[in-house]
C-alpha cells in the first residue's frame, strides 16, 4: 500500500509493537533513518502521492450530513499550500519571519498554516482571545504577515484585527479571506495567491528538519504569552507517530472540529491526516464549537464512516447524550481522546456501549501534542493515558522546594511528570519562560502530576496547580470529579479550591447537568460523600452551572471555577456591609501580576463615610490569600 512517510523503513508492513520489548527492538533503528520526509510540506506531498484525486477537504457550512460538502482534492490542496508560501515569500517573508493567523476552520485555514510553513513560521492564535491578548501574542512572536477573516456576520475577528493592527511594530502586511481593502493596505487572500505558481517553491528553500516550524501560544490568557517553538522534526514525529501506532492507511475520513490555534488539531489530526493520504470533513467554522456538529454526531458519523471518533473528552461526555437510533457506526474501530483526562465512567459508556476501545492521549503543546497514548495492540486500561509512542519517555520525578530535580519516583508513587523525545520542544521564545522548564537537559516539566504502573502505563493524577490544599493537605480533584461523573444526571464535572480563611482552601464542585436531567438539594453532595474514602476531599457543595465554562479546544476553563467560587465566598463574608445597607458586590478575575484578584464594588457611600467602609473591607477580607482592592460606583 505504500506507507510513504514511514517508508524508508518499515515498507507496507506495521510492526504490532504488542510489547515494551519489540518497541526496544523497533527503536534500534535511529527514528532519523525511519522518517521519510524532513518537513510538514514534504510529509503532505507524501500523503498527496497516494492518490492526487481524492479527497484532502470535505467541508460541511454546518456540520449538516445531508450537505453537500466543498470537495478540495489533494492536488488542489498541495497546489494551494505551495501558492501560499508563494504568497508569503512574495510579502517579504524568510524562513525566520512569522505569519500569524485569525482564522475559523475555512479550507484557507489549513492552507495558511501548512503554506505559511513552507515559507517561514506560522503562529495560529486563539481569534476568541481578548484583542490585547491577541496583541501581547502577535507582538510576541514579531508578526510580519497577519492572515485574518474579513468582516462577516456572526464573528468580531475583523473588529479584533483593527483594534491591534496599529500596536504591532513588525507588521508588514495584512492578508484578509475575503474581499481586501487595496486602498488601506489590506491584500485579498484569494487574489494574492491566484497569482503565485503552484507546482514549486519559488523561494527555491530546502526545509531543513531543525528550521522552526511554528510558534503555539500556551499557558493561559494573563501575563506574558508563552510562545512554544516546534520545529518541523518535532511537528513531521508527531504525525509519523501517530501514523504507526493507530497503523493509519490512506482512503478514510476524520470528523474534524478542533482549532488548529491547538496542537490535537493541527498536527494530531490535520498533519497525520494530510501526510496518510485521509481525509478532514470539516465541521464548520466553529468546529465542535458548533452545536450543530455534537447534535448531528451519529448522522454524521453514518454518512461519512470515519474509522476514529476523536476529539475532547468533552465532545465524547455530549455525544453520549445523544441518542444513536439508528445510524450505522459499524465504520468505527475506536474512540480517542486527549487534551484532559477521559472521565472513566465516560470511557466505560463508550465501551459498553458501542463496543469500542477507548484510546486516551496525553501530551502537551511543549511535546509537539501527543506523548503517551493507549496502543490498540495491547490492553487498554480506563484512566490511564497509555504508553509512550516509539522513540519517547516518559518518567516521574520529585522536585525539590525550588523545582530542581530530587529523584526519579518508585513505581505507582506520584509525582511530576517528566517528558523527552523527538516530540519535545527546545525551549519558548522568550527565555525568561525557560526557568523551570525542564527538570533536566531535554526532559520537559509538564506541572502535571502522576504515576508509572509496573507495566509503564502512565497514570495522571491531578495538575500540580489544581490541587486543593486544605489546611496543608494536597487534595486531588481528579478522582472527586471522576465520582461527580458516574452520576446519571451528571454531563460535566470539574473540582476546584475556594478560598477559606481558616483551611486556606476548601474543595468546591461544578456540574453541568445532562440535559432534561434534575437532582435534588444535596443530592450530588451525598452521593460524592457515601463514595469518597477522604472525608477532607468530600466538596463543601456542589453547584450546578449551565453552561460549563470551557477553553477554544473544549476543557473546562478551571480558573473561571475558582474565581467564581472565590466570588462567593468573599460576597458571603461582606454581607455585614450589606446588613447595615451598604451595596456592595465582589468579581473575582485574572490578574497579570498576581494571578487572580477580586475587586469589591461599592455604591451609594458618601465621601465622608467611605474610609471606615474600607477599612471594614480589609478586615474582612484580611484572612484570605487573594488580593483584594476596593471601587466605587
Amino acid at each position: 500500500m505504500g506507507i510513504h512517510l514511514l517508508d524508508r523503513v518499515i515498507g507496507s508492513e506495521y510492526p504490532d509493537l504488542a510489547s515494551d520489548a519489540e518497541v526496544r527492538e523497533f527503536e534500534k533503528v535511529p527514528y532519523s533513518d525511519r522518517v521519510a520526509a524532513p518537513s510538514t510540506y514534504e510529509a503532505i506531498k507524501l500523503g498527496a502521492a497516494h492518490d492526487p484525486d481524492a479527497p484532502a477537504i470535505q467541508f460541511l457550512a454546518n456540520a449538516d450530513p445531508t450537505d453537500t460538502p466543498v470537495v478540495i482534492s489533494y492536488r488542489d490542496f498541495v497546489a494551494r499550500v505551495t501558492q501560499a508560501a508563494n504568497m508569503f515569500h512574495a510579502l517579504g517573508v524568510g524562513k525566520d519571519d512569522v505569519v500569524s493567523f485569525l482564522l475559523p476552520l475555512l479550507p484557507d485555514a489549513f492552507v495558511t498554516l501548512f503554506g505559511a510553513e513552507a515559507a517561514g513560521i506560522a503562529n495560529p492564535v486563539n481569534p476568541l482571545l481578548e484583542p490585547h491578548q491577541i496583541a501581547e501574542i502577535l507582538e510576541a512572536a514579531n508578526t510580519k504577515v497577519l492572515v485574518a477573516l474579513g468582516p462577516m456576520p456572526g464573528t468580531d475577528i475583523w473588529q479584533k484585527v483593527e483594534q491591534v493592527r496599529g500596536k504591532l511594530k513588525h507588521l508588514k502586511a495584512i492578508v484578509q479571506v475575503g474581499p481586501g481593502d487595496p486602498a488601506h493596505g489590506i491584500h485579498s487572500f484569494g487574489e494574492l495567491i491566484k497569482t503565485q505558481p503552484s507546482d514549486r517553491l519559488v523561494s527555491g528553500r530546502v526545509i531543513s528538519g531543525s528550521d522552526t516550524a511554528a510558534y503555539f501560544h500556551t499557558g493561559g490568557t494573563t501575563g506574558t504569552p508563552k510562545l512554544v517553538r516546534h520545529t518541523h522534526t518535532n511537528q513531521v514525529y508527531q504525525a509519523w507517530a501517530c501514523i504507526l501506532v493507530l497503523k493509519a492507511t490512506p482512503g478514510s475520513n476524520l470528523l474534524f472540529g478542533m482549532p488548529l490555534f491547538h496542537v490535537g488539531g493541527s498536527l494530531t489530526q490535520a498533519l497525520t491526516t494530510f501526510a496518510t493520504g485521509n481525509c478532514l470533513v470539516v465541521l464548520s467554522p466553529s468546529g465542535w464549537r458548533n452545536p450543530a456538529s455534537v447534535k448531528n454526531i451519529w448522522s454524521l458519523i453514518e454518512r461519512f464512516r470515519p474509522e476514529a471518533f476523536s476529539g475532547v473528552p468533552t465532545v465524547l461526555a455530549a455525544a453520549l447524550t445523544i441518542p444513536p437510533g439508528n445510524a450505522d457506526l459499524s465504520s468505527l474501530k475506536f474512540a480517542a481522546a486527549g487534551g484532559s483526562a477521559i472521565p472513566v465512567a465516560v470511557g466505560k459508556a463508550i465501551q459498553d456501549r458501542f463496543k469500542l476501545p477507548v484510546l486516551e492521549v496525553y501530551g502537551m503543546t511543549e511535546t509537539s501534542s501527543v506523548h503517551t497514548i493507549a496502543y490498540a495492540t495491547r490492553p487498554v486500561r480506563l484512566g490511564s493515558a497509555g504508553l509512550p509512542i516509539p522513540y519517547s519517555r516518559v518518567r516521574i520525578v520529585k522536585l525539590d522546594a525550588d523545582g530542581r530535580y530530587e529523584r526519579d519516583c518508585a513505581v505507582n508513587e506520584i509525582g511530576v511528570v517528566a517528558m523527552a523525545g523527538p516530540g519535545v520542544f527546545s525551549g519558548y521564545l522568550n527565555d525568561a519562560h525557560n526557568k523551570g522548564a525542564f527538570v533536566e537537559p531535554g526532559w520537559i516539566n509538564s506541572g502535571d502530576l502522576g504515576r508509572l504502573d509496573a507495566d509503564g502505563y502512565l497514570w495522571i493524577t491531578g495538575r500540580a496547580k489544581d490541587l486543593v490544599i486544605r489546611g496543608g493537605h494536597n487534595i486531588d480533584p481528579a478522582p472527586i470529579e471522576d465520582i461527580m461523573f458516574q452520576h446519571p444526571a451528571v454531563g460535566l464535572a470539574a473540582v476546584v479550591g475556594q478560598p477559606d480563611a481558616y483551611a486556606g482552601e476548601l474543595p468546591v464542585g461544578y456540574v453541568q447537568l445532562k440535559p432534561g436531567a434534575s437532582v435534588e438539594p444535596g443530592e450530588l453532595e451525598s452521593w460524592v460523600r457515601e463514595r469518597t474514602p477522604e472525608r477532607a476531599a468530600v466538596p463543601v457543595q456542589i453547584i450546578p452551572i449551565d453552561p460549563m465554562p470551557l477553553t477554544g479546544v473544549g476543557k473546562v476553563f478551571k480558573p473561571r471555577l475558582r474565581w467564581d467560587a472565590a466570588g462567593r465566598v468573599f460576597n458571603g463574608v461582606l454581607t455585614p456591609l450589606r446588613e447595615r445597607g451598604i451595596d456592595c458586590q465582589v468579581k473575582v478575575g485574572a490578574h497579570g501580576s498576581h494571578g487572580s484578584i477580586a475587586t469589591v464594588t461599592i455604591a451609594g457611600v458618601p465621601e465622608d463615610k467611605r474610609e471606615a467602609v474600607i477599612a471594614e473591607v480589609h478586615r474582612l477580607l484580611a484572612p484570605f490569600v487573594m488580593r483584594h482592592e476596593v471601587t466605587w460606583v
